[in-house]
C-alpha cells in the first residue's frame, strides 16, 4: 500500500507521536522497526513508515487526540477507503492511515490488535495472550514501544529482508523467557518455522 499515488510518507518521528498523542487516555506502542530498534538500543536500518499498535477497543480515542485530520483505513485486501469520525471499523480493518490533512504527507500508521479484559490477544491467534501491562515497554526518551517478541510474532509471518534483519539484530538481547514465549508463540500461529531452531539456542 506503499504506491506513490496515494501520497507522499513523511513519517512522525516516535518523538512527535509522543507529543500527537499525549492526549490520548488509552494504552499505545511504537511498533515496527522502531520497536525493535529500541529493543536493540542503537539504529541499525531506516524506517519508510512509522506503526503505532493501539488497542481496538479504544480506536476513536485517537481520532479525538487529532481533530480535523483525515484518516483512511485499509479495507482488505489493502484498499484505502476514508474512516468516518466516529465510525467503529469491523474487525477485518486493523490498518489506519492519517495525515494532518489532504494535501499534507502521510505522518501516521495505526495497527489495531484484540484485548479481552486486561490482555492483549493477538490477531493472529487468539490463544497466544499477554497482560496488556506486559505488552510494551518504555525507551529513555519516554515513548512506549512494543515488546520485541510480540512484534516479531508479526514478522514472523511474511519473513521479508526487513523481518529477517530486524530478527538477526535483537536475538541476541533477547532473555530466555522472551525466547520461550516467542517459540510456543510462532509454534501457535504459525507451525514449523525457519526462527524456532535459532530460539532453542
Amino acid at each position: 500500500m506503499g504506491a506513490n499515488h496515494l501520497g507522499r510518507w513523511e513519517p512522525a518521528t516516535p518523538n512527535e507521536v509522543r507529543g500527537l498523542l499525549a492526549a490520548v487516555d488509552a494504552p499505545w506502542w511504537i511498533a515496527g522497526g522502531y520497536a525493535i530498534e529500541f529493543a536493540v538500543g542503537e539504529p541499525f536500518r531506516s524506517h519508510g513508515d512509522v506503526d503505532v499498535l493501539l488497542l481496538r477497543r479504544d480506536q476513536l480515542a485517537v481520532q479525538d487526540a487529532l481533530p480535523g485530520w483525515e484518516w483512511w483505513a485499509a479495507d482488505p485486501p489493502g484498499t484505502l477507503r476514508p474512516w468516518a469520525a466516529g465510525e467503529i471499523l469491523p474487525p477485518e480493518v486493523h490498518d489506519i492511515w492519517c495525515r494532518p490533512s489532504a494535501d499534507a504527507p502521510w505522518r501516521l500508521q495505526f495497527m489495531l490488535d484484540e484485548a479481552e479484559g486486561d490482555e492483549w490477544v493477538s490477531r493472529r491467534d487468539p490463544r497466544i495472550r499477554r497482560p496488556i501491562a506486559e505488552t510494551g515497554l518504555v525507551n529513555r526518551d519516554g515513548v512506549p514501544y512494543l515488546a520485541p517478541e510480540i512484534q516479531l510474532l508479526y514478522k514472523a509471518k511474511g519473513l521479508r529482508p526487513k523481518d529477517e534483519a530486524d530478527f538477526e539484530a535483537v536475538l541476541p538481547k533477547l532473555g530466555a523467557e522472551q525466547r520461550r514465549w516467542l517459540r510456543e508463540s510462532i509454534r501457535l500461529a504459525y507451525g514449523e518455522h525457519p526462527w524456532s531452531e535459532r530460539l532453542e539456542a
